[in-house]
């Protein structure tokens, strides 16, 4: 497995940016080459997305999320990867995101693309227009609730 980390300081306060980042459905909006996220249920997603030329599909779950903190995934069919992504408040306005990616390029194209810094690339670009998007607007939703392994509790003010 290949790993990348990056981070970027966005203007906002930590629980707006991290209720956007809980909108799987609108990655597309800033992360390139993704095509469609869907979500499944509170842990899992669907996602469709171009990789080096090549529509890809996967399923992934979500084994941590910590309100305002931490999410954490893993892939569980399809294109192999999986990743964290922290949230650091600091100060009332500004908050620090941090993403690690793992992931397992297949095929030569792949193979070349990462040697040459496509993928890295690619999220640091993300990282960027998630700055854009969330410093443009407000969020466009958020779900509260947290996941432990297997263990999911809904948001306490859910009905």
């Amino acid at each position: 497995m290949k790993t990348i980390e990056d981070s970027i300081t966005v203007d906002v306060p930590v629980s707006r940016a991290y209720n956007q980042w809980t909108q799987f459905e609108e990655f597309h909006l800033f992360m390139e080459g993704v095509k469609e996220v869907k979500q499944l249920d509170d842990k899992r997603l669907h996602w469709k997305a171009e990789i080096a030329g090549k529509v890809k599909e996967w399923d992934a779950e979500i084994f941590e999320q910590i309100p305002d903190q931490r999410m954490a995934w893993r892939s569980t069919g399809g294109a192999k990867n999986s990743g964290m992504i922290n949230f650091k408040a600091l100060g009332a306005d500004q908050t620090e995101v941090n993403l690690h990616l793992a992931y397992d390029p297949e095929g030569v194209t792949e193979n070349i693309g990462d040697a040459l810094g496509v993928v890295s690339s690619r999220v640091a670009g993300d990282l960027k227009r998630f700055k854009e998007f969330i410093e443009k607007r407000h969020a466009t939703g958020g779900w509260r609730g947290e996941i432990h392994g297997r263990e999911v509790r809904p948001p306490e003010n859910a009905g």
